[in-house]
């Protein structure tokens, strides 16, 4: 007869060989979405998942989320490196009344990139995109629209770096998109805003925010357009270790406020760029141009002057 101790080993190996062979769905490194799947599939391409959330749980850190056709897919929050691809397809997200479209609560060493998205708060939504922890934030070929609140609402509490390209950020009631570390101590935050248009947004369309503890940010924006905003088009407040702000090849028109603003010690460099609303310094501020720009009044040297 086998030993009490013999049966007990064999049932331990027979469960953790149970356990180990469970999770493996958990631990793809490419998961699938489909508004014909479900959530309680393996989120395959042939077995897919129903929404964002359930593949993000589904997926391996640092793996990646495909999307199979047009669709809604949910809120999302993330706490992991993650991609998000929607190519050729439509992958919506509508944010609820009370909420927020994607919350992003990740690692200091984390890389979240969103492609393809549509995050629309439909008059009643207030947030779109938050970035509270992360190393890296990229956002391509998004649309984000229609929230009470801002757009794209960037608050970081590790140093990160934030790319923002070929995407529209409008008709929000706060800004577009706004950068505002939230740190008590030192913090650098890196912005590239490339080929941005921030349209009619109730704040300002681009806005840094360097006043919130001793955040540092350094941030560029190139051929992007801010227009139709009831603040200004381009905006940086200093504070803190400051703020700098470097636009290229840029356009504002018909703003409420300034097409571009510096206040309260930032730093901003304009070059080769088209500011329909004029620009201004304001309260230390410091604006700089390298001679190559068009700024309507009331600039200074009058109207449709080069300077």
């Amino acid at each position: 007869m086998k030993s009490l101790a013999y049966c007990f080993t064999l049932l331990s190996i027979i469960a953790m060989t149970m356990a180990a062979s469970q999770p493996a769905q958990a631990q793809r490194a490419r998961v699938f979405v489909s508004i014909h799947g479900n959530d309680s599939n393996p989120c395959t391409a042939l077995s897919p998942c129903k929404t964002f959330q359930a593949a993000h749980d589904a997926v391996l850190a640092g793996g990646e989320i495909s999307v199979l056709d047009t669709g809604g897919y949910g809120t999302l929050v993330i706490s992991k490196s993650i991609s998000i691809v929607a190519v050729g397809v439509e992958a919506s997200i509508a944010v609820p009344s009370g909420g927020t479209g994607i919350t992003i609560n990740a690692g200091a060493s984390d890389a979240i990139n969103l492609r393809g998205l549509i995050v629309d708060g439909a008059g009643i939504g207030p947030t779109g995109i938050v970035l509270n922890q992360a190393q890296s934030l990229m956002i391509d070929n998004c649309v984000v629209r229609n929230l009470t609140s801002s757009g794209i609402a960037l608050g970081p509490i590790f140093s990160s770096t934030i790319i923002v390209s070929d995407t529209v950020v409008a008709d929000n009631g706060g800004h577009g998109i706004y950068l505002q570390p939230n740190a008590s101590g030192q913090l650098d935050a890196y912005a590239v805003f490339n080929r941005v248009q921030a349209l009619r947004n109730g704040g300002m369309g681009i806005g840094l925010f360097a006043n919130n503890g001793l955040p540092s940010i350094d941030a560029i924006a190139v051929d992007s357009v801010s227009a139709f905003n009831q603040g200004d088009g381009f905006y940086a407040l200093g504070g803190g270790n400051g703020a700098a702000f470097r636009i290229f090849h840029a356009a504002t028109f018909e703003n409420g406020g300034w097409g571009v603003k510096a206040d309260g010690h930032s730093f901003i460099y304009v070059s080769q760029s088209n500011l329909g609303d004029g620009w201004t310094a304001d309260n230390g501020g410091s604006l700089q141009s390298y001679g190559d720009n068009y700024v309507d009044s009331p600039a200074p040297g009058g109207t449709l002057s080069r300077h």
